[in-house]
């Protein structure tokens, strides 16, 4: 029966399992819920026939056996009342009743039995849906954490990336810093060994005034410096 095995393999599922070949694992489980819930109201209807088919068993069978009771009680009143034609009638007429028993009897079994096995069907049925439903509530858990962990997978990985920006940004600095550094070297090497020829020379080609001139000849004069 189709409906049983959809149960049974939904039921024997491993969580995990259905999970990994579910693309969406909460549409997935919905589908399921709607495909059993449907199996349910099939499963429902036909068990409603078959009891009704009981009922229609059992009440012919009751009408029967009455009208048998019937028979015989009319067949003794008969005797009683001294007119055995008439109470042979009435035995004849509850043979024949008793004749059509026999298979009202056999269809009442059958009918029994079968409305006994669609309630048996149905009560596990209505059972398994209703742990199901608890089931799916787990799953639909377990994707929600299964989503938020996938979230911080992808933060954490951004935040490496942005470690790894700032480790190399660090690295640029330094490299500017030591390029800066050794221009000012280099600015300062150039900078030793003082005046070039050009401003050593400006130095000598201004000429002294008249008053520097003697007050120079005096000072060699005393210091006796030709």
């Amino acid at each position: 029966m189709g409906i049983l095995k959809r149960f049974k393999d939904i039921m024997s599922a491993n969580i995990n399992a259905l999970l990994d070949k579910a693309e969406d694992p909460e549409k997935m489980i919905d589908q399921y819920m709607r495909d059993m819930q449907e199996d349910l109201r099939k499963v429902k209807s036909e068990t409603a026939t078959v009891m009704a088919e009981e009922q229609r068993c059992k009440r012919q069978l009751d009408e029967c056996d009455a009208e048998i009771a019937k028979m015989q009680n009319y067949a003794e009143k008969a005797l009683v009342a001294g007119n055995e034609a008439d109470a042979m009638k009435f035995l004849e007429k509850k043979n024949q009743l008793v004749q059509k028993q026999v298979p009202l009897q056999q269809a009442y079994d059958a009918a029994a039995a079968n409305s006994a096995k669609m309630r048996q069907l149905h009560d596990k049925l209505t059972k398994d849906v209703s742990e199901l439903n608890a089931r799916r509530d787990a799953i639909k858990a377990k994707v929600q954490v299964a989503k938020t962990q996938e979230k911080m997978n992808k933060m954490m990985g951004s935040v490496d990336n942005a470690a790894g920006s700032m480790a190399a940004f660090e690295r640029m600095e330094a490299k500017a810093d030591a390029m800066l550094d050794k221009a000012n070297a280099m600015s300062e090497l150039n900078s030793i060994g003082g005046d070039s020829i050009d401003d050593l020379a400006s130095k000598y080609d201004a000429a002294p005034s008249a008053d520097v001139q003697d007050e120079l000849a005096a000072l060699k004069a005393k210091m006796g410096i030709q």
